[in-house]
């Protein structure tokens, strides 16, 4: 039987630049919230809601942990291309997005479940996601 460090340390990376592709993953993740608290459907205000935007921002990172984790997405070789990043990028957000809208179908968490929200929440996060996932796999190359 595999542990569990055993697995994990074929999907992630043990390194600083693997950290800083997370964060980078977390900052595409919350500005996609951000923007559609502030401007779209919602229209609240983060200050005055940092819990309902916390909880928002989690229920999303939480989908992209599961699949960023399961597709690999920390490892060395999923950004060794930018070829390669985009083609686990984009299924591992659309998991998230569907773990996500899960997630919002429950009592537990705020805004509910909608396919229009499902459809602008991939397109919207895959417009940050991507770009940054190469800019990385750029980075990673130049290293």
């Amino acid at each position: 039987m595999t542990s569990v460090r055993t697995a994990l340390g074929r999907r992630v990376e043990p390194a600083p630049f693997t950290a800083l592709v997370a964060l980078g993953d977390l900052a595409c993740i919350a500005a996609f919230v951000l923007l559609g608290v502030t401007v779209g459907h919602e229209s609240i205000d983060p200050a005055a809601n940092p819990g309902r935007v916390a909880a928002v921002i989690l229920t999303f990172a939480a989908g992209w942990a599961v699949t960023a984790l399961l597709g690999g997405l920390y490892a060395a070789d999923a950004y060794g291309s930018a070829k390669r990043a985009v083609a686990r990028t984009v299924p591992a957000w659309v998991g998230a997005a569907l773990i996500a809208q899960a997630l919002r179908a429950t009592a537990v968490v705020p805004g509910g479940a909608a396919v229009t929200f499902f459809v602008v929440s991939v397109l919207v996060t895959l417009a940050l996601l991507v770009p940054w996932r190469v800019a990385v796999s750029v980075l990673a190359s130049d290293g």
